[in-house]
């Protein structure tokens, strides 16, 4: 009596080649995630308002800063300076409730920058950033060269600043005024959003929208 022949594996060799399908299947995926977390910004309808230029200020650490310190980071940027006796305080205190709720992905960064740098020099930012238990890490300070943050704001940033005049300083308790809103920005240096700082609602959408770019919502 003919008997059929039977197609067996070797253990080991099967055992070789479940190693060399995981490797491969790893291998892929590491692949995707890399290309999808990259341009993550390309996964969303978020628009684009613009590009934020090259600039080198001073960090609160008194450590150079530049925007390719940033390059690959999302970010949320804000304008405000310590001494403000009107809204910074609150928009602080609101950049800290999303440092909290964001501060776990590796790849968001906070800041800050002052627009009364003469006077917010980096010890007076790390004193201010003290207050908010700011993340040296994630969350930025910047100041610098007056006219070099002065032309950020407005020209690049789209948000107004100026001197207020003296006459009128003593009624409102400071000298500068300034937008309150909070700015989004991606990888690349490019503006997807603009926030109103006071709404509960616009700051949800910001951390939603936040997420999307950080490729939180295609994983």
């Amino acid at each position: 009596m003919k008997h059929r022949a039977v197609f067996q594996i070797k253990p080991f060799k099967l055992f070789l080649g479940l190693i060399l399908f995981a490797a491969l299947a790893f291998s892929f995926g590491r692949i995707i995630w890399n290309a999808k977390f990259k341009d993550a910004g390309k996964f969303t309808n978020l628009p684009v308002y613009g590009r934020v230029p090259e600039f080198t200020l001073t960090e609160r650490s008194s450590s150079e800063a530049r925007l390719s310190d940033l390059k690959g980071k999302v970010w949320i940027a804000d304008f405000i300076f310590t001494h403000c006796a009107g809204v910074c305080p609150l928009m602080s205190g609101r950049m800290k409730n999303l440092q909290e709720k964001l501060g776990h992905f590796p790849d968001i960064r906070f800041v800050s920058f002052s627009v009364d740098p003469e006077r917010d020099t980096p010890e007076v930012l790390n004193r201010y950033a003290g207050r908010y238990q700011a993340d040296p890490v994630k969350w930025l300070f910047l100041t610098g060269d007056k006219d070099t943050i002065r032309r950020l704001s407005e020209q690049h940033f789209h948000l107004g600043v100026g001197e207020i005049p003296v006459e009128e300083r003593e009624n409102l308790d400071q000298s500068v005024q300034h937008s309150s809103k909070f700015v989004l920005v991606d990888g690349g240096g490019k503006i997807r959003g603009y926030y109103d700082s006071e709404s509960e609602s616009a700051l949800e959408k910001l951390v939603h929208d936040a997420e999307s770019l950080l490729g939180a919502s295609t994983f």
